[in-house]
């Protein structure tokens, strides 16, 4: 068990989307000497458990279990109920294998935020817009998250009510660099 901020964490990679924008298969892109799935895994190997939400056979990282998508291709909030339910109870730390650039001092500053009451933590992008898809969720949003699903519901922005949110500010934007498309490697 990883002590401290990390105890009670599941890092958690989903990766299976289709790479329509990219072209190819962007987890196995190589930037800055390692793939994008190695980039987004590596600040979360704190944490004492790790999934990755991907198609089983598609993806190998050391120290991770792969555990697939219940709703294959209905996007990041169906890839979050998967990780809320593999998930041990308490925080889950979700991000996309198209956000390369966090850190874990990122992480370390959303585990920090964490308060009572709350359901997820979140940062703001530039634009001070809530970022979803690099934020904490509790394992208490099973339920919500699964009936939004079977509501029709595809946006992750609603994973968890807002007045449950936490939002940290003053985290570096450039951070969140998001990658669709080659051009967004820099």
């Amino acid at each position: 068990m990883t002590p401290g901020l990390w105890a009670d964490v599941t890092g958690v990679v989903t990766a299976g989307g289709r790479s329509s924008r990219f072209g190819s298969d962007k987890a196995l892109v190589t930037w800055q000497g390692h793939t994008l799935l190695e980039r987004a895994c590596a600040p979360l190997d704190r944490a004492p458990t790790r999934l990755l939400i991907a198609p089983q056979g598609r993806y190998h990282v050391p120290g991770w279990t792969v555990t697939p998508d219940t709703r294959p291709g209905e996007g990041p909030l169906a890839a979050l109920e998967a990780a809320l339910n593999a998930a041990p109870d308490g925080w889950v730390a979700f991000t996309g294998v198209d956000l390369p650039s966090l850190t874990p001092a990122y992480w370390d500053a959303l585990l920090a935020a964490r308060e009572p009451g709350a359901l997820s933590v979140q940062t703001r992008d530039g634009l001070n817009r809530p970022q979803p898809l690099a934020a904490l969720y509790h394992t208490d949003l099973r339920a919500h998250v699964t009936e939004l699903l079977d509501l029709g519901e595809r946006r992750l922005r609603l994973a968890a009510p807002a007045p449950r949110v936490r939002h940290v500010p003053g985290i570096d934007p450039t951070l969140l660099r998001n990658v669709n498309t080659p051009a967004d490697l820099p």
